[in-house]
């Protein structure tokens, strides 16, 4: 089969390598698939670089996220069958970027009927990880104002339409034109170009000077500490990630002072700790792709001979939306 490889860290454009491989086998929880949506994310680039929490040994396929037919399963799997529409997690080194990859059988789900191959590849992380924020981390009620940052990235469209479905009120950070319209495409009430726009100053006027419910940042670095300049009272920050490159430093004395919560969010961290919830999650997404509140818009649908380029226009952030592999 063919499969995007990495041999040696680095950028991914020049990292990936297009190689014949064999095709993996299952180990005895886990299951093959042939692939049929892979969603590029920024732990792919991570990973390329090295930089991820997750390093997996050289040579390896990324693409954490995918939909897939299952063709082989192992000894121990219970409950998924060959010929089943799946999505999941890959298990590396085998991951979604190739002709087949291998997924761990506690995060194989069944695919949304609702939802194209594409659609249900981008199902996964993204959306997971806005329910689990915006739910469970932060409680998120109707009528609240959210604030969601890098609005039209893999992590942030999700958390639009999740929060949309919760009957907040959202508001959409991105940089261009480009990206706002696609916020807009999403639901977002209301669309802040941070090359044009003071964020800050864009939250107070929109809500009366009150400011966010919840800030939703998988940026980090001066976004965070620009948040909480506009964060409401008894609002809650959530931490997602840092893909604006800085780890910034919380001043617990202005989380104090202004009385807001600083929570964390690792949503990987469920699939050992609280598996029962993934499941959970997955099913109350998938109810709501069925009634037609959630739908992933993928703008980009790949060959496998483009996936390098795209990972890298992920990395140089000039992608909007979902950019997945469909064979």
């Amino acid at each position: 089969m063919k499969a995007w490889r990495v041999n040696e860290l680095g950028e991914p454009g020049t990292v990936l390598r297009l190689e014949d491989v064999e095709v993996p086998e299952p180990g005895p929880r886990q299951v093959v698939v042939r692939v049929r949506g892979a969603a590029a994310n920024f732990p792919d680039v991570l990973m390329c670089r090295g930089l991820y929490q997750v390093r997996p040994p050289l040579p390896f396929t990324p693409g954490v996220e995918l939909c897939g037919e299952v063709v082989a399963v192992g000894a121990d799997v219970a409950g998924t069958a060959v010929g089943d529409r799946v999505l999941g997690g890959a298990a590396l080194p085998h991951g979604g970027f190739a002709e087949f990859a291998v997924l761990e059988a506690a995060q194989t789900f069944p695919a949304p009927p609702s939802l194209d191959d594409a659609e249900a590849a981008s199902l996964f992380i993204g959306y997971q990880t806005g329910w689990f924020g915006l739910h469970r981390r932060a409680g998120l009620t109707a009528g609240e104002t959210l604030l969601v940052h890098a609005a039209a990235g893999g992590v942030g469209s999700a958390a639009i339409q999740i929060g949309k479905a919760a009957g907040a009120r959202v508001i959409g950070v991105v940089g261009g034109a480009e990206k706002a319209a696609y916020a807009e495409a999403l639901g977002a009430d209301v669309v802040i170009d941070r090359h044009q726009q003071d964020f800050v100053e864009v939250v107070k006027q929109a809500t009366d000077g009150r400011g966010a419910d919840v800030i939703y940042d998988p940026v980090g670095g001066e976004v965070y500490q620009r948040s909480t300049k506009c964060v409401a009272f008894e609002g809650r920050i959530v931490i997602v990630g840092f893909a604006g490159g800085e780890i910034q430093k919380a001043a617990l004395n202005h989380a104090l002072v202004k009385n807001y919560s600083i929570l964390g969010l690792h949503w990987g961290l469920y699939n050992t700790q609280d598996p029962g919830a993934v499941a959970e999650c997955h099913r109350a997404l998938t109810a709501l792709a069925a009634d037609g509140a959630i739908r992933p818009l993928v703008s980009a649908r790949l060959a496998l001979a483009d996936v390098a380029g795209a990972v890298q226009r992920l990395a140089d952030g000039q992608t909007v939306g979902r950019v997945v592999y469909t064979p």
